[in-house]
């Protein structure tokens, strides 16, 4: 997603309060998926990009700060923009709260059991996926295979060599070797590593007419 990149200033003052919020929350959501990733696979590399979305996460509260301050004129401007601003705040609390989970990857001995014992009861659970050879899904989208709507595990990120893609886009096609950070319950896992593996071909369904 375009949050990855920081925006330069002209880029800044023409977002909208709408898409700054709109950013803010996409950025909450997957946060908080990739510091439990960085825990699960003991991976500073996720940590840094939480650390890195909550950064931008702080440069955006402060932006819709500023624009509902300007914005505001009146007593009942402020009464009404007041709402947005504890929206934008619990977005920035939550990816504060991403950011103190990665900071466990310091205080955390390797192989120590804490993330499994705070995971396994967890409905939905992070699992790590690698593309085979064999799978129909190499050389398709996201959106094409509907992975999600078709499974039931969100794809969070994926680590192709030593380049990772987070929160990819549905037009992102899969390689060979990808090796998928996904999200979701242990059947949705099942199913999708049967696909992943060549084990089973992706359904395809006929076309309505």
């Amino acid at each position: 997603m375009s949050f990855f990149d920081d925006p330069d200033e002209e880029e800044k003052e023409n977002l909208t309060v709408r898409e700054m919020l709109t950013e803010m929350k996409d950025i909450s959501e997957v946060a908080v998926d990739l510091a439990y990733a960085a825990l699960l696979f003991d991976s500073q590399e996720i940590g840094a990009e939480v650390q890195h979305l909550s950064s931008r996460m702080d440069v955006l509260n402060h932006e819709i700060k500023i624009s509902m301050m300007l914005a505001s004129r009146t007593k009942k401007d402020a009464v009404q923009l007041s709402g947005l601003l504890q929206v934008a705040e619990g977005a920035a609390a939550i990816s504060q709260a991403a950011g103190d989970i990665v900071e466990l990857l310091e205080l955390n001995p390797k192989g120590s059991p804490i993330v499994s014992l705070v995971l396994k009861e967890a409905e939905e659970k992070i699992r790590l996926l690698t593309l085979s050879e064999r799978s129909d899904m190499k050389g398709r989208s996201l959106e094409d295979l509907s992975v999600e709507s078709e499974t039931g595990m969100r794809v969070i990120a994926i680590k192709r060599g030593i380049r990772w893609i987070y929160d990819p886009e549905e037009d992102t096609r899969l390689k060979e070797g990808d090796q998928m950070v996904v999200r979701g319950t242990e059947d949705g896992f099942e199913r999708l590593r049967r696909f992943a593996t060549g084990a089973e071909r992706w359904p395809v369904y006929p076309e309505e007419g």
